[in-house]
């Protein structure tokens, strides 16, 4: 599956709960229905970043973790 985000969130050598503040402030920013990549080092993000997807309604796509590098695209959905 190949995604062209919107926007690319780099949080590569971030640690919790840094990579889900600055996604939360991303998608405040962003419309709804746009897509935002997310890197990241942190494996943590893992765990987190799908409960912020299921939190606050967002659709996780996709994530992907490739030589401790973790992906994530995630869509917008609602006014969150």
């Amino acid at each position: 599956m190949s995604l062209e985000p919107d926007h690319i969130l780099d949080a590569s050598g971030l640690f919790c709960p840094e990579p889900v503040m600055l996604l939360h402030n991303q998608v405040r920013d962003m419309q709804v229905g746009e897509v935002v990549q997310v890197l990241a080092t942190d494996p943590s993000t893992q765990r987190d970043i799908p409960k912020f997807c299921t939190f606050l309604g967002h659709e996780l796509l996709q994530q992907d973790e490739q030589d401790g590098q973790y992906r994530y695209w995630l869509r917008k959905q609602g006014d969150t």
